[in-house]
């Protein structure tokens, strides 16, 4: 078993006034080198839009970019002429591919959006661009993992080209759950989103990020109400 602690109060950090950003990899400004991604995750922004500001039209090409907002909405718009409202309990996620020009703006007058935005390297180079949003609050479960991105189609959740999947667990304290990996190879990135957690006896406070691989399995307990999301990921680096 291999592990890497990526402790919230190590984060790189950027305040623009309308953005306000933590970088757990490297990430435009901050460079670390000993933090470039785990695996195929590259990118793990902890972000937050105030009232009536956004990302303006920008592109991106061959890669998985995940957003799951974890309070208020986000206003969509991209070049395949998608136009929608990312909302709390959502996911989005978009291939990249051959390339994309996408925006995203909080519409809110008076509160802000704090969201996740994840980057994962992709398994094929240059496929046709995509784009889908669900909802996820119909998977919930409580204190047990539940599945939302994969990469099939017909499984629960949005799928992306790579064999990863995430899941979130809400979880009431002293709460355990086992979590048996998918894919020989990949390894585990646990985000703490609130609370308090051990996997496989290392204690997790939030915001905290924790590698771990060569593994087949990781036990988890809550110490605490708390949120997690997880996500199963190949530790190579993938086509990029």
């Amino acid at each position: 078993m291999k592990t890497v602690l990526h402790t919230s109060d190590t984060r790189g950090y950027a305040d623009h006034g309308w953005l306000k950003s933590y970088h757990t990899f490297s990430f435009a400004n901050y460079h670390d080198p000993e933090r470039m991604h785990f695996g195929v995750l590259r990118v793990l922004n902890d972000d937050e839009v105030a009232p009536g500001r956004g990302f303006r039209t920008h592109p991106h090409s061959n890669m998985e970019i995940i957003s799951i907002p974890l309070e208020g909405d986000l206003e969509h718009k991209d070049g395949m002429g998608n136009t929608t409202i990312i909302n709390e309990g959502d996911i989005q996620v978009m291939s990249a591919g051959t390339g994309i020009y996408h925006s995203e703006f909080n519409k809110s007058k008076d509160r802000s959006v704090k969201f996740l935005q994840i980057w994962v390297i992709p398994n094929r180079k240059d496929v046709t661009p995509q784009y889908d949003q669900i909802s996820i609050r119909d998977m919930q479960r409580n204190n047990t993992f539940y599945q939302i991105l994969s990469p099939n189609k017909d499984d629960e959740g949005v799928w992306i080209h790579q064999d990863a999947w995430f899941h979130i667990g809400d979880f009431d304290k002293d709460t355990s759950d086992t979590y048996t990996l998918k894919k020989k190879g990949n390894g585990v990135y646990i985000f703490v989103l609130d609370g308090q957690v051990s996997v496989n006896g290392q204690e997790l406070n939030s915001r905290d990020g924790f590698g771990i691989w060569d593994i087949d399995q990781i036990q988890f307990k809550s110490l605490s109400v708390g949120r997690v999301l997880l996500m199963e990921i190949p530790m190579q680096r993938g086509i990029v």
